[in-house]
C-alpha cells in the first residue's frame, strides 16, 4: 500500500559529487521493507521522480540521490523547511527471511538468534551496490544483522570523488570492499571483480543493469540464487502505466509494483 503526503525537508546536504542526502520529516508507516522507493512530484515537472529509501524511522525518510537532470538539480537546490509531494510504500522491497529465500536449504533459527545452516553454520549475504544503488542496501544490512544473517559489502564506484555511504556501512560492523573503475580506491575496476574473492551463501545487489548482469552471471556460475533491485525510470511509480516493465521467465513485470526486487532465478538478462 502506499500513500500520498506532504513532507518536509529537514536537511539536504552534498556528500559526494553530484551526489546529496536529504532527509525528509512525515508519515513513514507505509514504509515496511528495506528496498522500497518514494515518488516526488516537482512543481512544474510532469513526472515524479523515483528515489529509493535508504533509511527511515518513525518520522523521517532518508534519501540519497545523485543530480543528472532538472528535477535533481531543483531537490539539491532545496533547503530545510520547504515541502515536498511524496508517495510513499511503493515497491516491493527486499525479503529477509531465509527460511523463505533458500526454502530447500533447511536453514533454521539458532538459538542464538541467527539464521544457520543444518549443519550450524550462519548464513552469509553479499550486498552489492552500484553508484546509488548503494543506498537501500544500508537499511537491508541493518535489517539482516538484526535477523543474524553475516553481511559482507561490497560497493562500486567510478572514481574517488563520487565515494559515499561505506563508512556508514562500517559502522554497522559491516566488512566494506569498494571498487572503482579507475583503481582510484580500493580494487581496480567492477564489483565482480571484488565479489569473486569472497565466499557467501546468497546475494542482495542494486545498480544499474550492467552490473546487475555481472553480478547475476556470476551467481549463475557459482550456483547462488540473489535478489536484483532495478533501476527504471518511471512514469506513474504505482503499475499504472507499464512504463517501467523488464523481462521475467513469466513475461514483462513492472519494475514499479511486482519490483524493484525480483528474484535471481526469474529474470532475464
Amino acid at each position: 500500500m502506499y500513500k500520498q503526503g506532504i513532507y518536509t525537508v529537514m536537511s539536504n546536504r552534498r556528500i559526494a559529487a553530484d551526489v546529496y542526502r536529504m532527509v525528509l520529516s512525515g508519515d513513514t508507516q507505509y514504509l515496511d521493507r528495506p528496498g522500497q522507493f518514494i515518488n516526488i512530484k516537482l512543481s512544474g515537472l510532469y513526472l515524479r521522480r523515483p528515489i529509493s529509501v535508504c533509511d527511515w524511522d518513525k518520522e523521517t525518510i532518508t534519501i540519497i540521490y545523485k543530480v543528472v537532470g532538472e528535477g535533481t538539480a531543483r531537490m539539491a537546490a532545496m533547503t530545510g523547511g520547504e515541502e515536498l509531494d511524496v508517495l510513499t510504500g511503493l515497491g516491493n522491497g527486499f525479503e529477509t527471511d531465509f527460511t523463505k529465500l533458500l526454502p530447500e536449504a533447511g536453514i533454521r533459527k539458532s538459538p542464538e538468534g541467527n539464521f544457520v545452516f543444518p549443519d550450524g553454520r550462519q548464513v552469509t549475504a553479499a550486498v552489492v551496490g552500484g553508484g546509488v544503488g548503494v543506498p537501500p542496501l544500508y537499511a537491508l544490512s541493518r535489517k539482516l544483522l538484526s535477523e543474524g544473517v553475516r553481511v559482507i559489502a561490497v560497493l562500486g564506484f567510478n572514481q574517488e570523488d563520487q565515494i559515499f555511504g561505506y563508512r556508514d556501512f562500517a559502522e554497522l560492523g559491516v566488512p566494506v570492499c569498494l571498487t572503482t573503475v579507475d583503481g582510484s580506491v580500493g580494487v581496480k575496476g567492477f564489483v565482480t571483480d571484488a565479489l569473486k574473492n569472497f565466499e557467501y551463501d546468497f546475494y542482495f545487489t542494486c545498480g544499474p543493469e550492467p552490473m546487475l548482469r555481472a553480478v547475476w552471471n556470476l551467481g549463475k556460475e557459482r550456483g547462488v540464487e540473489g535478489l536484483l533491485s532495478f533501476e527504471a525510470r518511471m512514469g506513474c511509480g504505482f503499475g499504472a502505466c507499464m512504463g517501467c516493465s523488464c523481462e521475467t521467465i513469466a513475461g514483462p513485470k513492472r519494475i514499479c509494483v511486482e519490483g524493484p526486487v525480483m528474484k535471481s532465478g526469474e529474470v532475464l538478462l
